[in-house]
């Protein structure tokens, strides 16, 4: 048996979801279609589990197509205490264990003081798992004997449930002598196995203070500002051939002869066979379903789920497709070959919308899955994590409806994402893919929280980046899985962009060139006395208030943030030598966006550095779309003059 034990946060129970994805990916390696051979198994405290509420999250994926792994054995360590608070203060079911009963999960009730009923329930739990492939919970009552640890004194809380355990034999004592009574062993061997078992943990000790720190892997690209926070060499070369972009655009564009598509999506596919062509210009969507399809036809796998992800929030991305007539999904990108080799068109994948078997899983054999999620940010988010971690040639993205969803899941982010390679070297190449920008649609719409991604930065742990064009998204999903050691990627994607008549690309876009950290301003000379930098969606907005009363500025593109892109940015500057002002333009307010992290970064640039936005705020944005209005036109106008 092989055993993984996943790196584990003092945040209780945020590892559970992690554990599913890891085990979710570890099936899909080894072909288990049937999820028999990789078991998950959960060891919960009962106030945890009874408390935390990515419990419930995680137990609400266990029978879901898209994150399904065959079964969970969760055992309970019951203490009948959580730190110092007793069950009567920490839940209001009768059981810790009761939340299992929204999966119909059976629960084994059983005493720790006898550990061959213990060892009957495991066997048990097993055999069902193994049996029906769904979850299992073993509720094993027992105690601590000491305090929260052993320097504390849990009398001062529990100070009658602590007189009896002090006065109760252990579990060890109390089997042996009911072993010793049944002439089953004798002195001599009880204490012999003793002896033999202090060994063994005195053995295992000795050999963690031998072993030596591992050595560091940190990305050489990646140098500088405290180790690593700046990007100095170009992003490598992430282009692909005519010829692959024909047979990407060719799936696309392709359906099953008996498929009815919805009257809808005819003028969808009727514009993308034009974008295959290079009749028309690419838009978002269809630059990055080139990117995975690309990535499929270099022999990765690609993962995307959450919220309302195979057709997209904002109905652009359409992966998923269904029969107007059946219901039946239809993805068309799994239409590509497995094989990176041949590159040949392999046979298309109908998936049922309804719970399949798990004979019948199309997970376990397609190269492209795309699930639409359950509504949680925490649980699945963790659940894409784990799955990034045991499966590195894999894109993994994990997509919110709106950005500042992703609040949803800041455990995830704050103890994993930004922190894991640091803490356990565990490496992760997860992207979150988080719609960010400022339409009027009040405070809940509008920010995916830069700010706190960028607060996280530091030591080359991830990569933040704000891409404007279609083949600046293509290429830095392709350079995800360039990079090597891989990092975590958050993209602030777009919402009106994605239909933005600016925010188009080309066929040549794809297949000449790389991912852009700074984008130059080609349209301006060089004499000019003002450079603007900015990111996102207010570039458009900039640039068509310059084009209409012809101000003499220059506008620089930050597609990067983190590892900021210093020596780009300093190059693109030379070419406005005589600028006298440097301009920072963001959507956000003052002390939200990128404007708290790059303040110093912009002044050891340049001497004179304004900021140009919206005021302090406490709320994202404001309620009202006219004042939104109001205060875009200003920030436009006031960074132009």
């Amino acid at each position: 048996m092989k055993l993984s034990l996943a790196s584990n946060p003092s945040h209780l129970e945020a590892v559970d979801p992690i554990v599913e994805g890891m085990a979710r990916a570890k099936q899909k390696l080894i072909n288990d279609r049937n999820r028999s051979l990789v078991i998950p198994v959960l060891l919960h405290g009962d106030a945890a589990f009874a408390g935390q509420g990515v419990v419930a999250e995680t137990l609400n994926l266990s029978q879901l197509r898209g994150y399904r792994t065959g079964g969970t054995i969760h055992v309970v360590i019951n203490n009948q205490i959580g730190f110092t608070t007793g069950p009567e203060s920490a839940r209001s079911s009768w059981y810790a264990t009761d939340v299992a009963k929204m999966v119909q999960a059976p629960i084994f009730h059983v005493n720790g003081d006898d550990p061959e009923a213990c060892v009957r329930a495991m066997k048990l739990a097993y055999d069902f798992r193994q049996q029906f492939h769904k979850d299992v919970v073993i509720d094993l009552i027992c105690y601590r004997r000491h305090g929260h640890n052993e320097g504390d004194e849990p009398s001062l809380t529990q100070p009658k449930m602590y007189k009896q355990i002090k006065e109760h034999r252990s579990v060890r004592k109390i089997y042996t002598e009911q072993l010793l009574r049944k002439a089953d062993i004798s002195p001599e061997e009880a204490e012999q196995w003793l002896d033999q078992f202090q060994a063994r943990l005195q053995e295992a000790f000795d050999r963690t203070k031998e072993q030596e720190a591992p050595p560091s892997d940190r990305d050489p690209l990646w140098t500088d500002e405290e180790v690593t926070g700046y990007q100095k060499e170009p992003s490598p070369d992430t282009s692909i051939t005519r010829e692959a972009l024909e047979k990407i655009g060719n799936v696309l564009t392709t359906t099953p002869p008996d498929f009815t598509p919805h009257p809808k999506l005819k003028p969808v596919v009727t514009k993308r066979k034009a974008m295959a062509e290079g009749k028309e210009s690419i838009d978002w969507a269809f630059g990055e379903l080139a990117a995975f399809g690309s990535l499929l036809l270099d022999g990765f796998r690609v993962r995307l789920s959450g919220q309302d992800s195979g057709r997209g929030t904002f109905s652009s991305r359409h992966a998923l497709l269904f029969d107007y007539a059946t219901g039946k999904g239809y993805v068309p990108l799994n239409a590509l070959a497995r094989d990176a080799k041949s590159a040949d068109i392999a046979d298309p994948v109908v998936v049922d919308n309804a719970l399949s078997q798990e004979s019948n899983d199309p997970d376990a054999e397609v190269s492209f899955a795309v699930y639409d999620s359950l509504l949680s940010e925490y649980g699945v988010m963790g659940f894409e994590y784990g799955y990034s971690v045991a499966d590195p040639g894999a894109l993994v993205m994990w997509e919110g409806q709106f950005g500042d969803f992703m609040n949803g899941a800041q455990i995830i982010i704050d103890q994993f994402i930004s922190s894991a390679e640091e803490k356990w070297g565990q490496h992760s190449g997860l992207v979150l893919l988080l719609p960010h920008g400022y339409e009027g649609q009040g405070p809940e719409h509008s920010s995916a929280r830069l700010e706190r991604f960028l607060t996280l930065c530091a030591e080359g742990n991830m990569q933040v980046v704000y891409p404007t064009t279609p083949a600046q998204y293509f290429h830095a999903l392709r350079r995800q899985m360039k990079n090597n050691p891989r990092k975590p990627l958050v993209v602030m994607t777009p919402k009106s962009l994605l239909r933005h008549p600016m925010a188009v690309s080309t066929l040549d876009d794809l297949t000449h060139g790389r991912f852009e950290p700074v984008l130059h301003d080609v349209a301006t000379s060089p004499d000019v006395g003002r450079v603007i930098i900015t990111a996102g969606k207010v570039f458009y907005d900039l640039k068509q208030a310059r084009d209409k009363t012809n101000a003499n500025v220059a506008i620089l593109r930050l597609e990067q943030f983190y590892p900021f892109p210093q020596p780009m940015l300093a190059e693109a500057l030379k070419g406005y030598p005589n600028a006298n002002e440097l301009v920072w333009v963001q959507e956000e307010p003052r002390n939200m966006g990128a404007w708290p992290f790059l303040r110093e970064r912009l002044q050891a640039l340049h001497p004179n550095v304004r900021y140009v936005g919206r005021p302090v705020a406490a709320a994202p944005a404001t309620g009202s779309h006219h004042r939104h209005e109001d205060q875009q036109k200003a920030l436009v106008s006031s960074a132009l003059t």
